[in-house]
């Protein structure tokens, strides 16, 4: 038996009335003296929030061409009038926080045992050798994130960024089969972009936030499969090291401020490489995420997987500000990530 499409995203206005007070519409600085042909320039570079303005620097709002210094002290101070840029209480920051949702893993065992699933306000990065199952947790979240779930969630869209060629929509259908739901809302509720490019892939995050903007409260989880790769081709060797960091940094920056400005979930995959000065060190495991500390610390939560017997995998948290460390194992099977079965 399916679901009928609009079953998959459930039509809960209140929710999502509550989501789209979540940020502050650009437009309004039309009240605070700010035309609209500034605004539309704003727009143009991804900024489409009053809190958007907030997270840019002084620097980079005049690196857009047509924005004078003058303008840009006009257009920071409108912002400030309308937002509170100050201190607040724990409490309310806690009560804030409720707006923050879940989206299920689809392993019951995986997030018991780790108390992981996909966050909003979160960057969550899973990194593995290949085979791991980055690619397919990603696949199954594609449809879990559509799902009803705990606390008035209702479900939403999600965008699929590719950067490795490994989006399948036959594996979304496989896994809308695993829940019950119509293959093809599932499918009409994701979009996807092949990223080709270091430079690509951050030019995609603009148009990410336009989405976000444009259709609020609605898309609830970015996916980046993965997150390194395109760099590791367009930067070589050490020379170019600290480039590539620098621009990582900056696109990792970029996420962040999408996922706390749009109340979504940003899931990332990414690879692994030999630690050749590993065995002068004794480690037990040669092998590290690449990155290094800018992919490290811009992380709110990295979670390591690794190959067990047969589909069996192991999921072990590697990094989090607020759970411990601990070890869930799950499967793979033909409806995509699953407890497994011992």
């Amino acid at each position: 038996m399916k679901f009928a499409e609009d079953q998959v995203v459930e039509d809960d206005t209140g929710f999502q009335d509550n989501e789209e007070s979540f940020f502050q519409d650009i437009d309004l600085l039309q009240k605070h003296g700010i035309n609209m042909a500034d605004i539309k320039k704003l727009k143009s570079v991804g900024i489409c929030t009053v809190k958007g303005i907030q997270m840019t620097t002084r620097k980079a709002l005049c690196n857009i061409k047509g924005l004078s210094e003058a303008k840009v002290e006009k257009i920071k101070e409108a912002a400030g009038k309308m937002l509170n840029v100050g201190f607040q209480t724990a409490f309310e920051y806690s009560a804030r926080r409720k707006q923050v949702f879940h989206v299920t893993t689809g392993s019951q065992e995986f997030e018991l045992r780790s108390q992981s699933s996909a966050a909003a306000c979160f960057i969550w990065v899973h990194f593995g050798e290949f085979r791991t199952g980055k690619t397919q947790l990603s696949h199954t979240l594609c449809v879990t994130a559509q799902l009803p779930g705990e606390d008035g969630y209702s479900g939403g869209k999600v965008i699929f960024i590719d950067t490795e060629n490994t989006f399948r929509p036959d594996r979304l259908r496989d896994i809308a089969d695993r829940f019950n739901v119509d293959h093809d809302a599932v499918l009409d509720n994701v979009l996807y972009a092949r990223a080709y490019t270091s430079e690509h892939q951050m030019e995609l995050l603009d148009f990410v936030a336009a989405k976000f903007h444009e259709e609020g409260g609605v898309f609830k989880l970015l996916i980046i499969d993965s997150i390194m790769a395109l760099f590791r081709v367009d930067f070589s060797g050490r020379g170019e090291l600290a480039e590539r960091q620098q621009k990582l940094a900056q696109m990792l920056s970029r996420l962040q401020k999408i996922s706390e400005e749009y109340n979504v979930a940003v899931f990332v995959t990414n690879q692994m490489t030999a630690d050749p000065g590993a065995g002068m060190t004794f480690q037990a495991d040669p092998k590290k995420p690449i990155g290094g500390h800018i992919l490290a610390h811009a992380s709110t939560t990295r979670i390591s997987l690794r190959k067990g017997r047969g589909e069996m995998r192991i999921a072990k948290i590697f990094d989090s500000p607020d759970m411990p460390e601990n070890e869930a194992t799950f499967a793979i099977s033909g409806g995509g990530v699953t407890d497994a079965k011992e």
